[in-house]
């Protein structure tokens, strides 16, 4: 995978499960707080849509990921 699916597919698991989490009707229901969390993932998305640089995709290629298209 290049770097630039690693980030989606992080970010999109990140979401499911803060969502999981913080959801009262949720059986793995934690505290709604963590909804924080994916207000924090859906910030980063836009600003590396707006910016052009994510800082995810730095760590990616640092661990050894391939650069994307």
């Amino acid at each position: 995978m290049t770097s630039w699916q690693l980030v989606r597919l992080i970010a999109g698991s990140f979401i499911l499960l803060s969502l999981a989490l913080g959801i009262p009707g949720s059986p793995i229901f934690v505290s709604p707080w963590i909804l924080a969390f994916t207000a924090f993932v859906g910030v980063n998305l836009l600003q590396s849509a707006l910016t052009k640089w994510c800082l995810m995709e730095t760590i990616m290629r640092k661990l050894g990921a391939r650069a994307g298209a």
